[in-house]
């Protein structure tokens, strides 16, 4: 089931954004073929991601050698599309560029995702998150007044700029072609999809509302009504009490209502001040005390859970939200589709485990599948 029900993805395996992206489409219904390499030994070597590999059929060439490159290439044929997250230009190489399989099958839609693109003076450059996100504009509004920068989880870059992006250009690459059109390559850069993520601070920026002083502005800890603050247990709590019929439900759930001397919401020269004052109010409690004084209210607070109590919190169980696959806990595919509905794959297959299937319907014989396993071409 799901939406992409139909499609094959081919997948050049690579490490972190790359199965992630394989991991949204197989859950949307898309079959997915994952390319491993084999190794100087012959033994398939597979991506070390894990649970991100669930429901891929998984296949183990060596790219090295132009057997391997034309088992490729005659997989690419019967596809849809196909994935790769190599720096620019390795693809080429190896000889699975877009060129050499979009004249395999014009109608492909070839995804590529790096960080810095397929063009521009970095794009053969190595990088990570915090590098993509440092150039395209993230990194410099995260952090607290008088502290470096915050290094923040690497979702920014990889895996909001990098794999969700790869992955809705290729859908709507698919949608053209089953339009009529042609297949086209789909550059996917996580520095171009960092800033992109930006657009709506972009044009506060502009009009002077957002300024470069990151703890300064109001989504960004600067204001004492969008903050995370301290419970006397040690744990925290996050307020995002920013409309005012919020904040008036947030200040009584304190006892700050009735207060005479409380500036105006929007008065940045007393956020300081008041964030210092319900820093000190909400130390007072524990978390659990103050997840019950806010219970049933609009007044925008919530534990700060980690990811060993988000999975046990009445809503996530309310909307199933978890569930257990390979030992883990792990989230749930989204978004959810009312007339495609699909479930999350509960298997994952080792390196090169489907070879011999998949050639088979290539229209390899035995022979010739034996011939490719005894040169190393395949494994």
């Amino acid at each position: 089931m799901g939406p992409l029900k139909g499609m094959r993805i081919i997948e050049l395996a690579g490490i972190g954004p790359t199965p992630f992206a394989g991991m949204m489409l197989s859950d949307m219904g898309a079959e997915v073929i994952r390319v491993d390499r084999v190794g100087g030994s012959g033994n398939p070597v597979a991506s070390q991601s894990g649970p991100m590999e669930r429901g891929k059929r998984t296949v183990a060439f060596d790219l090295k050698q132009p057997e391997g490159v034309e088992a490729v290439l005659r997989l690419v044929e019967s596809s849809d599309g196909l994935f790769e997250g190599f720096r620019a230009g390795v693809a080429e190489r190896l000889g699975v560029g877009p060129d050499a399989c979009l004249a395999r099958n014009p109608k492909l839609v070839y995804g590529r995702m790096t960080g810095w693109g397929q063009s521009g003076p970095l794009a053969d450059r190595a990088g990570h998150d915090i590098n993509y996100i440092s150039l395209a504009g993230p990194l410099a509004h995260i952090g607290r007044t008088g502290q470096p920068p915050s290094v923040p989880l690497n979702l920014i870059g990889d895996f909001g700029g990098g794999s969700v992006f790869l992955v809705l250009g290729m859908v709507a690459a698919l949608l053209e072609v089953a339009r009529g059109g042609h297949g086209q390559v789909v550059d996917a850069a996580m520095v171009d999809g960092a800033a992109y993520l930006l657009s709506p601070l972009y044009a506060a920026h502009a009009s002077g509302f957002w300024t470069d002083e990151y703890g300064a502005n109001f989504l960004d800890s600067g204001a004492y009504f969008y903050e995370v603050y301290g419970t006397a247990d040690g744990k925290w709590l996050a307020v995002g009490a920013i409309e005012p019929q919020f904040h008036a439900e947030f200040m009584a759930g304190i006892g700050l209502a009735d207060a005479d001397d409380l500036p105006d919401q929007m008065d940045r020269d007393r956020w300081p001040e008041m964030k210092q004052r319900v820093g000190e109010i909400i130390a007072t409690r524990t978390q659990d005390e103050w997840v019950a004084v806010f219970d049933g209210t609009d007044a925008c607070v919530t534990p700060v859970l980690t990811m060993g109590q988000t999975p046990a919190h009445p809503h996530a169980m309310a909307r199933d939200s978890f569930f257990q696959f390979g030992g883990v806990t792990q989230p749930r595919p989204a978004p959810r589709f009312e007339g495609t509905p699909s479930e999350p794959a509960t298997a994952s297959q080792p390196a090169g485990a489907d070879t011999d299937a998949v050639l088979a319907e290539l229209g390899f014989s035995a022979e010739e599948v034996a011939t490719l396993r005894t040169s190393g071409a395949v494994a």
